[in-house]
């Protein structure tokens, strides 16, 4: 019976440790280190972790710039080839244009003046209608390719000023980098134990990498996965949504978020957010990690009116990750609230944070 026990426990144990492990690449389960006291350790590691999420974002870039290059020679053949097309098109629109400036059609009238029987004048109106529809179709479709020529070249100008930014942005994180690794550098130098200081970095890279990206993005998806249901929640919660002329504002609650956002993941139960002025906090504890995401919100309307949360300080452990780490979380999942899927004819206009208050004003966008 003991044996049976035994052999129950640490088959649970098995499990335990391989569900765990599955959780992370390789295989491979990283224990968690413990943040030095010392300010100036401190700042070291967040410096190594800087560098490595830095040259993360080089590497999306460089990538991002090579697919960007290549569509924009691809859109350079195909304006070439689009010009070549038109050219037809526009010398046959500009010929129906000059026949009507230049009396070329007159024909038709002076047909329709000399018909003498019903007969004659449905032949020449069916000529006349030939002629005018073909007339316009040309014009037509001259028209929908020359907009279509435009748009491509708005998308070719616009793309080639994204990878401008694109170049500069690269020159400025591999500064950053370069500036970072010297600090770090220096550091080691004067450290009494160099190798053990070197260790405790990597060790703190590792665990950040298998482990603390992987926790952070589970936070943010699950965020992300319960603001869709947040018009829903703001529409069937009584005293929420209030309405004053073409004005309506909507005021969420620190508990009333809160609550909203464990009844859609137990994932919350241990994560709270904070309402102060002008900023939003969120953070929590589980085990040994340790997440704590500061921003706001602001309204945008391109691609759609909504309200997006800007992520300006993401602390793990105690080590705050550069604003690179936080751009991609931004762009990876979307916090976004969108006031139109809870009432459709309206717009947000402002919104503001005070002490345990998210304010929202909506306007008429009719």
């Amino acid at each position: 019976m003991k044996g049976s026990k035994s052999r129950f426990i640490i088959l649970c144990m098995l499990l335990t440790l391989l569900l765990y492990s599955s959780l992370h690449p390789h295989g491979i389960i990283y224990a968690d280190p413990v943040v030095p006291p010392d300010e100036e350790t401190r700042q070291m590691l967040e410096k190594s972790l800087s560098i490595v999420e830095i040259d993360s974002e080089i590497e999306r870039i460089s990538q991002r710039q090579t697919e960007m290059a290549m569509e924009q020679e691809e859109l350079k053949i195909e304006l070439l080839q689009k010009r070549n097309q038109i050219k037809d098109k526009q010398d046959r629109a500009g010929a129906i244009v000059r026949s009507y400036y230049m009396g070329e059609r007159d024909f038709l009238y002076s047909g329709f003046l000399s018909v003498k029987n019903i007969s004659g004048l449905l032949i020449i109106y069916g000529y006349y209608e030939i002629i005018m529809n073909n007339d316009k179709d040309i014009l037509n479709t001259y028209q929908s390719e020359y907009a279509n020529l435009e748009i491509m070249q708005k998308k070719i100008a616009r793309n080639s000023v994204e990878l401008e930014e694109m170049k500069n942005n690269l020159i400025k994180q591999r500064e950053r980098v370069l500036a970072l690794q010297q600090s770090v550098d220096g550091s080691l130098q004067t450290s009494s134990d160099p190798e053990a200081m070197q260790k405790m970095m990597n060790e703190f890279t590792l665990y950040w990498e298998n482990v603390g990206l992987y926790e952070v993005k589970r936070h943010f998806r699950a965020l992300s996965s319960a603001m869709k249901d947040l018009p829903e929640f703001v529409q069937n919660t009584k005293g929420i949504i209030q309405a004053k002329g073409s004005t309506y504002t909507i005021n969420i609650t620190e508990d009333q978020l809160n609550t909203f956002l464990r009844s859609k993941d137990d994932l919350f139960n241990n994560f709270s957010f904070h309402f102060d002025d002008d900023v939003i906090s969120a953070s929590g504890q589980s085990g040994e990690v340790s997440i704590r995401i500061e921003g706001r919100y602001s309204i945008v309307n391109d691609p759609e009116n909504g309200i997006m949360f800007h992520v300006s300080k993401l602390i793990f452990n105690k080590l705050e990750l550069p604003d690179t780490t936080c751009r991609a979380l931004e762009e990876e999942f979307d916090l976004g609230f969108y006031p139109h899927k809870l009432i459709s004819f309206v717009k947000a206009t402002e919104v503001k944070t005070s002490k345990n208050l998210l304010n929202i004003t909506l306007k008429l966008s009719m």
